[in-house]
């Protein structure tokens, strides 16, 4: 497995991994129970997660009226942009 493989592994677990986060999250509000920390949001969305947060954010309109959070949010998509382009750019992504 080259490269290439490891990398789009590793982001589709991290996706589904923000993604399954936020659903957790949005049933235990609803419940009012023990919630997920905004830190560990973000930090899956640094990682490569982003994609997964932000459909998790849209379909399940959870943490969408939060500034800070959603500032935050843009922060890690533009970080991870940035972390793509420069696997792209270093042609360990092609």
């Amino acid at each position: 497995m080259d490269n290439s493989k490891y990398i789009i592994v590793y982001l589709l677990t991290m996706n589904s991994i923000s993604f399954i986060l936020f659903f957790i999250d949005k049933k235990k509000s609803i419940k009012n129970k023990w919630r997920i920390k905004e830190n560990t949001l973000h930090t899956v969305g640094f990682m490569g997660g982003i994609a997964g947060s932000i459909a998790a954010m849209i379909l399940f309109r959870h943490k969408t009226k939060k500034l800070k959070f959603i500032i935050i949010t843009v922060i890690a998509l533009i970080f991870n942009l940035l972390c793509i382009y420069k696997l792209i750019v270093s042609r360990l992504l092609v």
